[in-house]
């Protein structure tokens, strides 16, 4: 590798008021004397029936958002503090939260942390038996939940808990003595809460003491249990920041996280990606935190709250990209028009240096969509942050070349989770960025042969890492504490198994899972998720799972995009039947997705093009059990639930 860059040895080098290693409980009370006056959290009226708004807080109208300021959110959390000690919470007491993305969670979150306890989280969608081993495994001695319907999952299965009580959010409670409302913590804090008492509960804990249990999505099976401690976090916040944060050293029009800016958060809190990208880096940095109502309201959300920053799957990105595709596609001149200006937008952002002619197609592009565009994600966005998954580099060319900055970052719930982001003053689309600092990284090239990915220039190998935000191993399982280390010069390194790319300049580029690799039975190895990537912006495709494990060719089950299929079939003069599985095997949706896929190929050696294919009718969520939380596909659910469709594929093989 070469030498690094200036503004990577700029960051090193750089500290602030906000880089510390303290505990999240002494974080969060240093932001909030920080940041007093301004808000620390913004909530919309008419979501939920919170117990706080019966008289602790303000209720918004039904829709409008409602604010907290730091000061007064650190009140409800020291107050929230004692109540939890006050329930029996105190050193590593696990807590189960179980709830949606709201302010509620982030003031339990730290309440909990403050009070000495460690926060173990659960999934909003799992179901009675996900919960029960997700509360039984880490022995959780108290739960919270967010709702009514999130309550009867607990309750349900209660018996075979061993939890002291349990706490609502909503005013949901049932009169039972083991069941309070968050509000009735608070009032039971308020009482006995004594400032002296809240400093020693701060001063007990050390940064090495363990503050979260987060569990995998269980992609390849059973979710593990990672440890993390309040040190993992603390890097990693401190990590973050160095790259992101307003340093001296910037430009003035790269965006920054800064003090007083606004971010958007609808992403699981549950997941480590949103707990530290959008909950403790953007509390420490002094940001205002504005929940969503849920993902699917993000559209309205975006434009009441006009966020500066936010962190996102890919999974959303695209969806966020066909509607904007759906929305020019009213007629066939707007539609012409938008093809235009994201053909300007992509060769705008692989340039250095546009041209006159380049220049001015931008800024009529600009005046014409592009403006539309930010406008519909609020007006004054600077930058969303992509991780959790692969995005699409003509999708990212595409945002960045439209003035919306997607930096990508990369890691994982073991690294607690930032391993790098792509710096905002040298933004790399199609790669994971650079690795932030105190990171070692090491390329395992043992592990993989460069012949099976002859796209790859730089060292490839298994990403092995070690640092202060890496995870010491798996909560009560020393089996896959062993298998995901390894030792090399006298190291201990954690096994990311991604087989990723570093190139000559530093930078990180993801090719695969180790485990995903398909292994046809020619021999050939071939990596699924460059071949998906591909469908990114293909607007007929929603979903796309490659397939072809001991197979001779690769193949796939593809969901189509049915409110795209269905506008190509009134521009055609088709009348296509009701019944999505009829649609799917209609002749001419069968022909639109052929050549989408043909159009794909072109682009792929001969051995990784898709040969055949099967369309699949039902969407792949978490609900039915096909994504994980964080919205990966679950490879192994989907083939399984498919299994039918993968035999027709290879029908004659």
């Amino acid at each position: 590798m070469g030498a690094t860059p200036s503004w990577y040895d700029a960051e090193a080098g750089y500290d602030d008021e906000v880089i510390e290693m303290d505990t999240l409980g002494e974080l969060f009370a240093s932001t909030a004397a920080r940041n007093a006056g301004r808000d620390a959290q913004r909530y919309k009226g008419g979501v939920y029936d919170r117990s706080l708004t019966g008289g602790i807080l303000p209720a918004p109208p039904a829709g409008e958002y409602g604010g907290l300021s730091y000061e007064r959110m650190h009140e409800l959390v020291k107050c929230l503090a004692a109540g939890f000690r006050e329930l029996g919470v105190t050193g590593d007491t696990r807590v189960g939260l179980f709830a949606s993305t709201r302010m509620e969670w982030a003031l339990t979150d730290f309440a909990v942390l403050s009070a000495g306890g460690v926060v173990t989280t659960v999934y909003t969608d799992s179901s009675e038996r996900q919960v029960q081993y997700l509360f039984d495994d880490p022995d959780a001695e108290v739960a919270v939940v967010g709702t009514e319907a999130q309550l009867e999952r607990v309750l349900a299965v209660e018996d075979a808990l061993d939890v002291a009580a349990v706490v609502t959010m909503d005013d949901c409670a049932p009169d039972r003595d083991d069941v309070l409302t968050l509000a009735d913590v608070y009032e039971r804090g308020a009482a006995a809460f004594e400032a002296s008492a809240y400093e020693s509960w701060l001063a007990e804990r050390s940064v090495d003491d363990l503050a979260s249990i987060i569990y995998t999505s269980g992609t390849t099976g059973q979710p593990k249990g990672v440890e993390l401690t309040h040190r993992n976090f603390r890097s990693n916040v401190n990590q973050t920041r160095r790259r992101l944060a307003p340093r001296p050293d910037k430009d003035p029009d790269i965006p920054t996280v800064a003090a007083g800016k606004r971010s958007i958060a609808f992403l699981p809190l549950a997941h480590v990606f949103e707990r530290l990208a959008g909950h403790f880096f953007m509390f420490a940095s002094g940001v205002t935190v504005c929940y969503a109502e849920s993902p699917d309201t993000l559209a309205d959300d975006l434009l009441a709250v006009r966020p500066h920053m936010g962190a996102s799957v890919p999974r959303v990105y695209e969806r966020i990209f066909r509607r904007m595709r759906e929305q020019a596609g009213d007629s066939p001149v707007k539609e012409r028009l938008f093809e235009w200006a994201l053909g300007v937008a992509r060769r705008h952002a692989r340039t250095d240096d546009p041209g006159a002619g380049l220049r001015l197609q931008h800024g009529l592009a600009d005046r014409l969509v592009y403006s539309t565009v930010r406008d519909g994600l609020g007006g004054e966005v600077e930058f969303m942050v992509s991780g959790g998954g692969s995005l699409s580099k003509e999708l990212c060319e595409t945002f960045i070349g439209m003035g919306v900055d997607i930096v990508e970052g990369y890691g994982l719930t073991e690294t607690a989770p930032v391993i790098s982001i792509n710096p905002p003053e040298d933004l790399r689309p199609g790669t994971l960025g650079y690795p932030v600092t105190e990171l070692d990284v090491h390329i395992d090239e043992h592990v993989v042969d460069d012949a099976e990915f002859d796209d790859a220039s730089g060292r490839l190998g298994e990403l092995l890492v070690d640092g202060p935000n890496v995870t010491d191993g798996y909560w009560a399982n020393p089996g896959e504490t062993t298998r995901g280390f390894t030792e090399l010069d006298g190291r201990r390194w954690f096994r990311t198994g991604d087989v990723v790319e570093q190139t000559e300049d530093g930078f990180l580029v993801y090719h695969d899972r180790i485990k995903q690799l398909l292994v046809l039975s020619t021999g050939k190895n071939v990596a699924p998720q460059p071949i998906e990537d591909l469908f990114a912006t293909v607007d007929l495709v929603d979903q796309i799972m490659v397939v072809g494990d001991d197979r001779k060719f690769v193949g796939a089950l593809v969901v189509p995009d049915f409110e795209e299929v269905e506008r190509l079939a009134a521009r055609e003069g088709i009348d296509l039947p009701a019944d999505p599985a009829a649609k799917c095997e209609h002749e001419a949706v069968r022909r639109w997705i052929r050549d989408a896929v043909d159009e794909a190929n072109a682009e792929l050696e001969r051995t990784e093009r898709i040969k055949e294919f099967e369309l699949v009718p039902e969407e792949w969520t978490t609900r039915n059990d096909l994504l994980t939380p964080s919205m990966k596909k679950k490879r192994r659910n989907i083939h399984r639930k498919f299994e039918d469709a993968v035999d027709a594929i290879y029908a004659e093989q």
